[in-house]
């Protein structure tokens, strides 16, 4: 019986072959990291929805602009919804996953609804836009780039981890020049993160196409980028944003 794992005895594969195959991996590239986008851009919008709703009623003055545990409650759910989603990923199933998702920007929503107590309406508009336009040529960049980032993610999060720790310090010291060079790098690392996660994403379409991974790797890389986008917005609000 010939050996169908045996170059010598299969041959070459058609031209034809070759390029209907290429076709198809592109199609089904462009249609996973359009549905990436697409949740992305549904859980900023559903956050932004739930900031503004929230801080119109009255209800995020009294609780976030105060002391009390229900704003700790509020202010930490988010980072509860991560890594449930990160640790729970192999366990959970797309469904579940994607309520997470769901439940991780509405409660994002509240936590950020105090950004419209703090900053006039149209200064958050001209930021959010100017995030908008730099996050698509960044993630754009990353997409189509030949370069190999993968060098620069141990530094970006390295990177992260340097901003959190002199972000708490800074809540002791209460330094507005250190607010300013934390916002500013904030801005850098952010900004590399998307395209650098950009073209992480892409790379893990090759190792989950056709698998029941696909969908989850859709809501984890929604997820990824949703942080890149909400995080360059705050820290870009705080160059351009007018107080009211």
């Amino acid at each position: 019986m010939a050996n169908w794992s045996d170059p010598r005895s299969v041959g070459a594969a058609p031209a034809g072959d070759v390029g209907a195959r290429s076709a198809a991996v592109d199609a089904g590239l462009r249609s996973y990291m359009l549905s990436v986008y697409n949740y992305m851009g549904s859980g900023v919008l559903l956050t932004g929805i739930v900031a503004l709703l929230f801080a119109s009623s009255g209800a995020a003055q009294s609780i976030m602009m105060s002391p009390g545990i229900l704003k700790w409650v509020i202010m930490l759910s988010p980072l509860a919804f991560v890594m449930a989603m990160n640790f729970g990923i192999n366990r959970m199933s797309t469904f579940t996953l994607q309520a997470c998702f769901w439940g991780f920007a509405t409660v994002m929503g509240l936590s950020m609804s105090t950004i419209f107590l703090v900053y006039t309406g149209a200064s958050i508009a001209q930021t959010f836009f100017a995030t908008s336009a730099a996050f698509a040529g960044l993630s754009l960049w990353g997409y189509t780039t030949k370069k190999d980032l993968s060098g620069m993610g141990t530094f970006l999060v390295m990177g992260v981890v340097g901003l959190l720790v002199a972000s708490i310090i800074n809540i002791f010291m209460q330094s507005g020049t250190m607010n300013l060079v934390i916002s500013f790098v904030g801005v850098l690392l952010f900004a590399g993160l998307t395209a650098y996660d950009t073209q992480r994403i892409k790379s893990m379409y090759a190792y989950v196409a056709g698998t029941d991974m696909v969908g989850k790797t859709v809501i984890m890389g929604a997820l990824s980028l949703y942080l890149d986008f909400i995080n360059m917005f705050q820290f870009l609000l705080s160059f351009m944003g007018n107080r009211d």
